[in-house]
C-alpha cells in the first residue's frame, strides 16, 4: 500500500540518514583526534626526554645516549656521531618520510646538539589500532540504536498505517462503521483511540446523512409530483370539451407543456440533489434550440414588453449533457436578464464552445457582483424570486465544468459569459 510504503519508507529512511552522519561524525572525530594524541604524544615524549638527557649530562658529564626500540640519540663527538642528513638540521621538531617515517628532535645546549629520532610508523600502527577498536564499538552500538528506534518506530506508527488502510478501503457511496472498530491492542494511545472514534463517529453520521438524503428526495419526487399530475389531467380534460375555442386550447396545451416541464426539471434536480447524479440522461443538447424556445415563451408571457431580442448564431452550439440541466441554466440566465430590463435590448450570442447574454438593464455594483451567487441574495433592485435562480445556475455550472463570468456596470448593464469546453459546432 502507498501509504505504508511512504510512511515507514521515509521512516527508515530519515533514522539511515541519521546514521549515515553520526557514523561519519564518530569516524572523523576519531581520526582527527587519533593523529591529534598522535603528534602531541610522541613530541612530549621526545621533549622529555632530551630535557632528562641534559639534566642527566649536568650532573654526570659524558653518558650514555639515549636508546630504545623506538628512538635513537645522537651527539657529536658521542658514538657514532651525527648522520649527516640531521647534522644540518635546526632546533626543533622535523618529521621525515624518507626512507622511514621519523620524528627528530634537536636541541642545543652549552653550543651541544642533541638529535633524538623516533620511529613514528609503529607508534601510528598502534594508534590506528587502538583507534578502531573504539570506532567500530561506536559504529556497532550506532547502528544498534537506529535499527532499535525503526523498529520502536514502526510500530508506533502502524496504527496510522491500519488507519489509513480502512479509510483506502471506505466507499463513500456505502460508507461501513464497522470498519473502524479496531484491535483494541492496536488502540494502545490516547492520540489513536481519539482518531478511531472520530473516523467511526463521522461514518455514523455520514450514514445517517445519506439516509436522510435518500428519504427526502422520494418523499420531495412524489409531494411534487402528485399536484404537477392534478394539474396535467385537469388540462386533458379541458382540452377532451369540444366546446372551447382555439386560444382556449393553445393555453390549455401550454400548461400542459410547462406541466411537463417541470416535471422533468423537478427529476433534474432531484437526481443532481444526490452525489452520484446517477440517473439523468446525458446527450447531445443544441442551445439554438433552448434560447429560441425561451425566448418565444418570454413573448408569450409579456407580448407587449418593450424589449428588443436579438438572437446572433454563429454555429449551432452542441452540448454533452442533460437537457434539463443546458435548460435551467440557460433559462435562468436569460429569464434573467429579461426581469431587470423594462426597456432596451437583450442580446444572446451563439459562439463556438460559448454563449454571451447581455442587457441593457441597471447593472450592477462591483459588490454585488462578488455576492451575485450567493444563496438568497438580493440586491435593491431585486424584483420577485427568492434569489436562488444564479445559486442554481452556479451549482450546475461548477458541477459540469462550465465556467461562468459575470460584468457589470451600473447604469450600463450587465454581460453574461457561459463557457462549454466539450461542446462542438455545426
Amino acid at each position: 500500500m502507498a501509504v505504508e510504503r511512504g510512511l515507514t519508507r521515509r521512516l527508515g529512511r530519515e533514522l539511515l540518514l541519521q546514521a549515515v552522519y553520526i557514523s561519519l561524525a564518530v569516524l572523523v572525530g576519531v581520526f582527527v583526534a587519533a593523529r591529534l594524541m598522535e603528534n602531541v604524544l610522541i613530541e612530549q615524549a621526545l621533549q622529555g626526554e632530551a630535557d632528562y638527557y641534559w639534566h642527566r649530562e649536568l650532573a654526570i658529564p659524558g653518558g650514555p645516549l639515549p636508546d630504545t626500540k623506538n628512538m635513537t640519540g645522537y651527539r657529536e663527538g658521542f658514538g657514532v656521531g651525527v648522520p649527516a642528513d640531521l647534522a644540518n638540521l635546526a632546533d626543533g621538531f622535523h618529521r621525515i618520510a624518507d626512507p622511514r617515517e621519523t620524528l627528530t628532535l634537536v636541541t642545543t645546549r652549552n653550543n651541544q646538539r642533541l638529535f633524538l629520532v623516533f620511529e613514528v610508523e609503529q607508534v601510528s600502527n598502534l594508534v590506528t589500532m587502538f583507534g578502531v577498536i573504539p570506532l567500530a564499538f561506536a559504529l556497532i552500538v550506532i547502528y544498534l540504536s537506529t535499527y532499535s528506534a525503526y523498529r520502536v518506530s514502526r510500530r508506533a506508527v502502524s496504527p496510522l498505517v491500519l488507519l489509513a488502510k480502512q479509510v483506502q478501503q471506505l466507499d463513500p457511496a456505502e460508507p461501513d462503521a464497522e470498519l473502524f472498530r479496531a484491535d483494541p491492542a492496536i488502540k494502545t494511545d490516547e492520540e489513536i483511540r481519539v482518531l478511531y472514534d472520530a473516523l467511526q463517529d463521522l461514518v455514523n453520521r455520514v450514514l445517517k446523512f445519506a439516509e436522510r438524503e435518500r428519504r427526502f428526495t422520494r418523499d420531495t419526487s412524489h409531494e411534487l409530483r402528485t399536484p404537477l399530475t392534478v394539474i396535467k389531467m385537469a388540462a386533458d380534460r379541458l382540452l377532451r370539451d369540444g366546446d372551447l375555442d382555439q386560444e382556449k386550447v393553445e393555453v390549455l396545451q401550454r400548461i400542459k407543456n410547462s406541466v411537463k416541464d417541470m416535471e422533468e426539471l423537478t427529476t433534474a434536480f432531484l437526481l443532481l440533489a444526490r452525489e452520484s447524479g446517477q440517473g439523468l440522461a446525458e446527450g447531445w443538447v443544441c442551445v439554438n434550440d433552448i434560447v429560441s424556445a425561451e425566448l418565444d415563451r418570454a413573448r408569450m408571457i409579456n407580448p407587449d414588453s418593450e424589449i428588443t431580442l436579438r438572437v446572433e448564431e454563429q454555429c449551432r452550439l452542441m452540448v454533452p449533457a442533460p437537457e434539463k440541466v443546458v435548460e435551467s441554466v440557460v433559462g435562468n440566465l436569460l429569464r434573467n436578464a429579461l426581469a431587470y430590463t423594462d426597456a432596451g435590448q437583450v442580446s444572446v450570442q451563439i459562439l463556438p464552445r460559448m454563449v454571451i447574454i447581455e442587457d441593457t438593464g441597471p447593472g450592477m455594483e462591483p459588490s454585488e457582483v462578488e455576492q451575485v451567487f450567493q444563496p438568497f441574495f438580493r440586491n435593491q433592485r431585486q424584483r420577485g424570486g427568492f434569489g436562488v435562480g444564479l445559486t442554481i445556475v452556479k451549482r450546475l455550472t461548477d458541477r459540469f465544468g462550465w465556467p461562468i463570468e459575470i460584468q457589470s456596470e451600473p447604469a450600463k448593464g450587465t454581460r453574461i459569459q457561459l463557457e462549454f469546453p466539450d461542446a462542438r459546432s455545426e
